[in-house]
């Protein structure tokens, strides 16, 4: 894209152990990668298993010294530039090599798991947000021109350019760091659960991509808690459990055994693999006034403006108590909007939003959370406090006095998180943090969950909570309204399932 062929490059990892700072055990341990040019590899694992560790290692935004201790190397070969090409070595000591991180960028394109941490945060468009690392570059702006619009054009971005990226969704954020990874054409590429968030036309333009960047040499590690549909083209799997491999070699040989499922590693909609199965589930209460309703309602940023258009438009929803309804919908269509206007977070243009009978219209925002639970797509959003148990106690004892401890006891045991109260909220990783913000929300047992992508970042352990989550809540006669792109778990789960699309909702 740049006018020049990409620098073929060849990645090696060896890394002996690395720990944090602080902690008493490492994170990594034994833990060997090498990306060839033209290769797939997919590094997979369950939640806490290290492989975003892993990821931000090779991606040099962990480094030993500054962020933990590493013993082992780290080795880059770019051409024939044998400067690049000696071998860093790690003992723990003070006189470890330090990465050059701008340097090793220019050959090692990263996307972490959280895809917004990719982004600059001072631009105001995305095509100033795709431009920003070629700035830094020094890239002539008749080049910078041409090669945002085509990785625009490679990312499905074309028709964003001018948007701002804080108004993005979930998948076209993903999107864009994919975007800004790619830009300036690494040799190595590394993924950390590229498909999360995506629809099925993302998911599918997203795996091309990565095919068309293999053929260039591109050599790509994915990491992902998914044996999936990209992981599955990859020549080699590595199993990561506890920081340490547990297995490696090629796919359809860890298919057959047990160490994916051991490691937590979610598995589905694959040939000879049982898909995720569907629990008991109560049936809804048919003569049961709707704990939730959509009347009527329309709502669309800046209407009326230039351009301007409907995210929905004349919109009716109802859900009966110990109902699950899936929402689900392509990417930017406003499924995470639609659950804001459940909770007053939106106000609608048009219409009026009813939760357990009554309207919240002019109704404070913190007083209809009483009645509606909402789960945010990403955990960071709703996790403010200094700890686990601080977390999912906030306000319990206003509403529920002496029950408070015992709500939020429940609620972390509910969701596997009963042992960790004294951990911050942020040291937990992805899976953690999805299910904490759960809990907060199980803890207040409402009369409607609204849950934004909750499958998102959970490995097979956590799925399983999850779905125990789902069923106990409806059993109890809660309504559920889960927005998912996860089509089989939708499938699996939910009594019903509605999309949205250009504005209209319409269900089965």
């Amino acid at each position: 894209m740049s006018g020049q062929e990409t620098a073929r490059a060849t990645l090696q990892a060896a890394i002996d152990s690395f720990a944090f700072h602080g902690d008493s055990a490492p994170a990594l341990r034994g833990v060997q990668v090498e990306a060839v040019p033209g290769s797939l590899t997919a590094v997979l694992g369950g939640s806490g298993s290290g492989k975003s560790t892993l990821g931000r290692l090779l991606g040099a935004w962990l480094e030993g010294g500054r962020d933990g201790t590493l013993k082992g190397t780290l080795q880059l070969y770019v051409g024939d530039n044998t400067d690049e090409s000696r071998p860093l070595v790690y003992s723990g000591a003070d006189d470890d090599p330090r990465i050059d991180a701008a340097a090793w960028a220019d050959h090692v394109g990263y996307v972490p798991q959280d895809a917004a941490a990719m982004l600059s945060a001072v631009r105001g468009t995305v095509e100033e947000e795709l431009a920003f690392g070629l700035e830094n570059r020094g890239t002539a702006r008749a080049d910078m021109v041409r090669i945002v619009a085509e990785t625009a054009h490679r990312t499905g971005l074309t028709g964003l350019l001018e948007r701002d990226p804080a108004t993005l969704s979930g998948g076209e954020l993903r999107r864009l760091a994919l975007g800004c990874a790619i830009v300036a054409d690494p040799g190595i590429l590394i993924l950390d659960e590229p498909l999360a968030s995506l629809d099925d036309a993302g998911a599918r333009a997203l795996t091309g991509l990565v095919k068309a960047q293999l053929a260039r040499g591109t050599a790509v590690v994915v990491l992902s808690q998914h044996a999936d549909s990209l992981t599955r083209t990859a020549s080699q799997w590595i199993v990561l459990k506890g920081g340490a491999v547990t297995a490696a070699g090629r796919p359809d040989r860890l298919l057959a055994g047990d160490s994916l499922a051991d490691a937590g590693v979610v598995v589905s909609g694959l040939p000879g693999q049982r898909s995720l199965q569907a629990q008991p589930r109560l049936s809804p209460v048919p003569a049961a006034a709707p704990a939730l309703e959509l009347d009527g309602v329309s709502f669309g940023y800046h209407a009326g403006g230039p351009g301007s258009s409907l995210l929905l438009d004349n919109a009716d929803l109802s859900v009966r108590p110990g109902e699950i309804v899936a929402v689900t919908g392509p990417n930017g269509a406003g499924k995470s909007t639609l659950l804001r206007l459940f909770n007053g977070l939106l106000r609608p243009l048009r219409g009026e939003v009813r939760v357990d009978g009554k309207a919240i219209s002019g109704v404070p925002t913190g007083i209809v959370a009483e009645r509606l639970g909402l789960l945010f797509q990403h955990p960071h959003d709703q996790l403010f406090e200094r700890t686990v148990q601080r977390e999912v106690s906030f306000g319990l004892e206003r509403l529920f006095g002496d029950g408070a401890q015992a709500r939020a006891e429940a609620a972390l045991a509910s969701v596997g998180l009963d042992g960790d109260g004294g951990v911050h909220p942020h040291e937990l990783s992805g899976s953690g943090q999805r299910l904490l913000a759960l809990a907060t929300v199980l803890a207040r047992e409402p009369a409607v969950l609204a849950l934004d992508e909750p499958t998102v970042a959970l490995d097979a352990h956590g799925l399983q909570r999850l779905t125990a989550a789902i069923s106990a809540a409806a059993g109890r006669g809660a309504a559920v309204v889960l927005v998912t792109h996860d089509l089989a778990f939708a499938r699996a789960h939910a009594h019903r399932t509605v999309k949205l699309s250009g504005g209209v909702l319409a269900g089965s």
